[in-house]
């Protein structure tokens, strides 16, 4: 074990690193990615278009929405972009107010 100290962006942290050699290294198990959240089979799935945080959502589950009806405000670049609703149908919603999304990541089914 090696002992260092860290500057991140004006702060010290001190942290403590195992030191292993490369036969080690290839040996340990590989960290499981995290889970995704599954959108219901069968349903128009609604994804984010862009990194981002969803500043609002306007669905609750099960709820009728129109083509065009916005379901959620994600803000991205400092912009805030209106996701709406594909097609008619019940919403799944998917995700929550405050999170941090990528590029792909379902937010809603429509079913």
């Amino acid at each position: 074990m090696k002992m260092y100290r860290v500057n991140v962006n004006g702060t010290m942290y001190e942290i403590t690193l195992e030191v292993c050699d490369a036969a080690e290294a290839k040996n340990a198990p590989a960290a499981a990615p995290a889970p995704a959240a599954a959108a219901p089979a069968g349903g128009e799935k609604v994804t984010s278009p862009m990194p981002g945080t969803i500043l609002q959502v306007n669905v609750q589950n099960g709820q009728s929405v129109k083509a065009g009806d916005v379901l959620f405000i994600l803000e991205a670049m400092k912009m805030e972009n209106e996701i709406m609703a594909p097609c008619d149908g019940k919403v799944t919603v998917l995700t929550t107010k405050g999170a941090a999304v990528e590029t792909g990541a379902p937010l809603a089914s429509i079913e």
